[in-house]
Parts: structure tokens; C-alpha cells; sequence
């Protein structure tokens, strides 16, 4: 499976697993803190599939920047949770450097032929 996918399913998984965690209401509803560890445990599953092709920087800093931007929507969309101006602002410019990070890294098999990587064309 392409290891962008793996991570885009990682994220699905951590947003869900963060929604959960504030439904819970700090675990007072506890089977909803439960789903919330099982989505947890999802997201690592496939995020540690997404490192071992994926530079792990990378695959850490797009699934941080894409959380961040999905879950804070969700917060403003279903929690009604107030965004300053500056605040999205700020959100945005993570969105940007996700984004371009995914954009500009190689997918499997293009690493190789990177500068700095040790590895040699053949």
C-alpha cells in the first residue's frame, strides 16, 4: 500500500481518536475514552507503516500539520470553539507546510536519488 496513504489513514484515525477524547469529557464517559484509545492505537498502527517508507520527520510533521488543521475545524465546526483571526492565520501557515512537505518529499522508490540520503543513482 503507497505510504501516503498509510499516513492519510493515520490521520483520519488520530482526528477521529482527538473528537473522541474531548466527548469523553476526561474519560467521565469512559466507553467514549475507550474508542478514543482504539483510534489511537489505529493511527500509530498505520503511522508506523507510513515510517518506514516516509522519512520520519517528514511523516511526523505532515501528520502533525494536517491533525492540527482538521481537528481545529472540527472544534470551530462541532464544538463551537472560537477562532481569533490570528489563530487561523497561524493554522493556515501549518496547513501551507504540510502540504508542501507532502508535495516536495519523493514517494516510495524515488528516496534513493535524493541529495544527502548516502545512497548512489545506479
Amino acid at each position: 500500500m503507497n505510504a501516503w496513504l498509510l499516513l492519510a489513514i493515520a490521520i483520519i484515525f488520530e482526528v477521529i481518536g482527538t473528537s473522541l477524547l474531548k466527548m469523553s469529557d476526561g474519560f467521565a464517559r469512559w466507553g467514549i475514552g475507550m474508542g478514543s484509545i482504539f483510534c489511537y492505537w489505529i493511527c500509530f498502527a498505520f503511522l508506523a507503516l507510513a515510517i518506514k517508507t516516509i522519512p520520519v520527520g517528514i511523516a511526523y510533521a505532515v501528520w502533525a500539520g494536517f491533525g492540527i488543521t482538521i481537528i481545529t475545524l472540527i472544534g470551530w465546526l462541532v464544538f463551537k470553539q472560537g477562532l481569533s483571526t490570528a489563530q487561523i492565520g497561524c493554522i493556515a501557515l501549518i496547513a501551507i507546510g504540510a502540504i508542501g512537505l507532502n508535495l516536495m518529499t519523493p514517494v516510495e522508490g524515488e528516496a534513493a536519488h535524493r541529495v544527502g540520503t548516502g545512497a548512489s543513482p545506479e
